[in-house]
C-alpha cells in the first residue's frame, strides 16, 4: 500500500506540473478569438515557454517523487563524470604537448611530407581569398543602407571575425607547416600554439556572432514595432564586446588551466548551435502560422509598418542567416569530430586528419562573403561597384605607367 501511494503521489504531480505548465497558454488562445495584439503574441510566446518547461519538470518529478530512478541517476550521472573527468584530464593536460611533439617530428613530417606541402599551399590560398573577400564585405556594408545598425553590425563583426582568420590564423597554420616541412621545431611550436589561441578565440566568436544574429532576425518578428527601440546600436555594441570578451578570457585560460579553454569549447558549441536551431524553428513556425493565419496580420498592424518588415525581405534575411548557419555547421562539424577521435588517444593519422578539418575552419570564412553576394542583393550590388572602381583605378595606374 505504501508503494501504491507513492507511485499515486508520482502521476499526480507529474499532472499538476502539466496543468501548471499548460494552463497559460490556454488562456492566451481565449484571448485570441478576440483579435491579436502585439502585447497577446508576446504573452503567448512566453506562455509557450512553459510547455517546453513541463518536458525539463517532469524528469526532475521523476527523482524526487520515485526512490529507485533517483538512485539510478545518480549512479549514470557518477560514471559519466568519472568518464568526462578522465578524458577531459586527457585532453586538457596532455593532449596539447603530445599534438605539439608528433606535429613538429622528424618522424611524423618525414612520413606525410607530400600531405603537408597541400595543406601548406591550400591554406595560403584560402587565407588570401578569405582576406580579399572579407575586406570586399566590410567596404560594402558601409555603403549599405537597407539593413538595420544592429543587424549591419553583426554582419560585420562576423565578416571582421572571418577577416582575422585570413589575416591571422591562416598564415599562422602556414608558418607552422613551413617550419614543420623544413624542420625548424621552435618555431613550428611557437606558431601551433598561437594557432590554437588565435583559432579558438575567433572561433568562439564566430559561433557567438551567428547566434546573436539568429536571435535578432527572432526579435524583428516577434516585436515588429517594438523592435527598433528594443534592438539599438548601443546595446548591440555591448553585445559584440561581450561577444568578444569571453572567448579572450576563456582561451588566454589554457595557460593557467587547460580544462577551462576544454569545458568552455564544449559548452559554447553544444550551446549555441541548440539556441540558433531553437531560434530558428520559432522563425519558420511564426511564418507558417501567419501563411495559415494571414488576417492576424491586419490586427497587429502590419499594413502601417511595410517599411519596417515587409515580408519578402525578411524572408531573405532570414535565408541569408541561415545558409551562414548551416555553412558554419558543415565546415566545423569534421573538426568537432576529430577532436572526439583525441580522447582515444592521437596518432599520426588523427593529427593529419586534424589539419584537413581545421583548412575547412578556414574555408568557412572564405565562403560567408560569397553567401552573402549571393543572398543579399544590395551587398552584391555594392561589391560589384567596388570592384569597378579597383578595376578602373587599376587600368588608370597601368595607363600611367
Amino acid at each position: 500500500m505504501a508503494r501504491y501511494r507513492k507511485a499515486v503521489s508520482s502521476a499526480l504531480w507529474v499532472q499538476l506540473a502539466l496543468v501548471i505548465c499548460y494552463l497559460p497558454i490556454n488562456i492566451v488562445e481565449g484571448f485570441t478569438i478576440h483579435g491579436s495584439s502585439p502585447s497577446v503574441v508576446i504573452a503567448k510566446e512566453f506562455t509557450a515557454t512553459l510547455v517546453y518547461l513541463n518536458s525539463t519538470l517532469n524528469p526532475i518529478l521523476y527523482c524526487w517523487k520515485m526512490n529507485e530512478i533517483r538512485q539510478a541517476a545518480k549512479g549514470i550521472i557518477g560514471e559519466l563524470k568519472t568518464k568526462i573527468m578522465t578524458a577531459s584530464h586527457f585532453t586538457a593536460d596532455g593532449e596539447q604537448e603530445i599534438y605539439e611533439e608528433i606535429f613538429c617530428s622528424l618522424q611524423f613530417t618525414r612520413r606525410i611530407h607530400n600531405q603537408l606541402i597541400f595543406l601548406l599551399v591550400l591554406n595560403t590560398i584560402l587565407s588570401v581569398t578569405a582576406f580579399l573577400g572579407n575586406s570586399l564585405i566590410l567596404l560594402a556594408l558601409k555603403k549599405v543602407t537597407s539593413l538595420h545598425p544592429p543587424s549591419k553590425l553583426l554582419y560585420r563583426n562576423l565578416a571582421a571575425t572571418d577577416l582575422c582568420v585570413g589575416l591571422v590564423v591562416a598564415p599562422l597554420s602556414v608558418t607552422s607547416l613551413i617550419a614543420a616541412v623544413t624542420g625548424r621545431w621552435n618555431i613550428c611550436r611557437y606558431a601551433f600554439v598561437a594557432n590554437y589561441i588565435t583559432g579558438y578565440i575567433l572561433f568562439g566568436v564566430t559561433l557567438s556572432t551567428i547566434t546573436a544574429i539568429s536571435l535578432d532576425r527572432l526579435l524583428a518578428l516577434l516585436l515588429r514595432l517594438r523592435y527598433r527601440h528594443f534592438v539599438t546600436l548601443k546595446r548591440t555594441y555591448l553585445a559584440v564586446t561581450a561577444l568578444w570578451i569571453v572567448p579572450v578570457v576563456c582561451t588566454t585560460m589554457h595557460f593557467w588551466n587547460h580544462q577551462i579553454t576544454a569545458w568552455y569549447s564544449s559548452i559554447l558549441i553544444s550551446f549555441s548551435l541548440a539556441l540558433s536551431t531553437a531560434f530558428f524553428a520559432k522563425i519558420f513556425h511564426a511564418l507558417r502560422h501567419q501563411q495559415i493565419h494571414p488576417q492576424n496580420q491586419i490586427h497587429q498592424g502590419q499594413s502601417s509598418e511595410a517599411n519596417l518588415l515587409h515580408m519578402s525581405r525578411y524572408r531573405k534575411a532570414v535565408s541569408s542567416a541561415l545558409w551562414v548557419q548551416l555553412a558554419l555547421v558543415i565546415c566545423y562539424l569534421p573538426i568537432s569530430i576529430v577532436e572526439a577521435l583525441t580522447i582515444q588517444g592521437l596518432s599520426p593519422s588523427v593529427v593529419i586528419a586534424k589539419e584537413f578539418a581545421a583548412t575547412l575552419f578556414y574555408l568557412n570564412s572564405t565562403l560567408n562573403p560569397i553567401l552573402y553576394c549571393w543572398k543579399m542583393n544590395e551587398i552584391r550590388q555594392v561589391v560589384k561597384e567596388i570592384i569597378g572602381e579597383l578595376r578602373c583605378l587599376f587600368c588608370l595606374r597601368c595607363l600611367d605607367c
